[in-house]
């Protein structure tokens, strides 16, 4: 599969950050705690410059717990916030609002000891599609503020809203890049539901997140979907899938696009496991074969 998806909508978000960050004291970035890396925006960093910044893990409930941990500490090491939230439950979010405090203190100590009188703190949250920014924004205002929604796109421009506390955010839709260079990270993307399914083949997706599931978590896939022994090939499980989901069409067919949407709405709402598509080990790792490549190529040049 080549995945793409930068609709023109993600083009004027992208202009609408860079016009109205003049006016912002802390940026809240939203990742997906089950793909920290992947559904980082790489041009964010770029964007807001050296704005303060607080790092936000949404959907910790949906995340493995203990890879969870190992990314708050692969964070702190780095000297970077980063506060696991469950917008289910409301738990980090407290912590999110005293992040945000302590971010714009010092500015805010600033206008005070000029003789000026504090105002509303104003937040910026990004993030991808589909991280559940909406969500965020409900909870800390206090009430529906913002259209929530299970798929890509729902926020359409930008609005402000006021918070609890002195504290004012500007919700902005979900942007991603113009192109991935990285297909492996368009697909962790598109299996989490940050691209929309309609320019997708969702059932060569589902086949890839078949492929996945069945040398990462085969006991979860036989758990959800009742089957027994070994784990054939991607198609092969995806057909037993299909058996034991009734998705048979006349003729005795597979309604393969029925069985591939029935996994993806799964996987999604966690009902095949608490799953977390990458950890801090294989970033590391990555980044260092990446570093023993160029090592080698410059050994050869010399």
């Amino acid at each position: 599969m080549n995945i793409n998806w930068y609709p023109g909508h993600m083009k004027k978000t992208r202009e609408l950050l860079k016009d109205q960050l003049k006016l912002i004291d802390v940026v809240f970035e939203l990742l997906d705690a089950r793909l920290p890396f992947s559904s980082k925006n790489p041009d964010i960093d770029n964007i807001i410059g050296s704005k303060p910044k607080v790092i936000i893990l949404n959907k910790v409930d949906l995340a493995d717990e203990g890879a969870t941990a190992k990314w708050i500490n692969y964070y702190k090491e780095r000297n970077i916030t980063a506060i696991p939230i469950n917008t289910l439950t409301g738990a980090g979010l407290r912590q999110v609002t005293i992040e945000g405090e302590k971010a714009i203190k010092e500015k805010m100590d600033a206008l005070i000891s000029k003789g000026r009188k504090p105002r509303a703190a104003r937040i910026m949250m990004v993030g991808i599609p589909n991280v559940g920014k909406s969500s965020i924004i409900n909870k800390l205002a206090g009430k529906k503020s913002a259209q929530t929604g299970d798929r890509p796109g729902v926020t359409k421009g930008k609005q402000w809203i006021r918070l609890r506390g002195n504290m004012e955010l500007l919700d902005t839709p979900g942007i991603l890049w113009p192109k991935f260079e990285d297909q492996e990270v368009a697909l962790k993307l598109a299996f989490t539901g940050a691209i929309r399914d309609e320019i997708l083949d969702v059932e060569t997706l589902a086949l890839k997140l078949i492929e996945y599931l069945v040398e990462k978590h085969p006991e979860n896939l036989k758990e959800r979907y009742n089957l027994v022994g070994e784990l054939g090939t991607p198609l092969e499980t995806m057909e037993e899938m299909a058996k034991r989901r009734g998705c048979i069409i006349r003729g005795g067919e597979f309604d393969y696009t029925r069985i591939a949407n029935i996994i993806l709405d799964e996987f999604r709402a966690g009902k095949i496991g608490r799953i977390t598509l990458e950890y801090p080990e294989d970033l590391l790792k990555d980044n260092e074969e990446t570093l023993e490549s160029i090592n080698e190529i410059e050994l050869k040049e010399e």
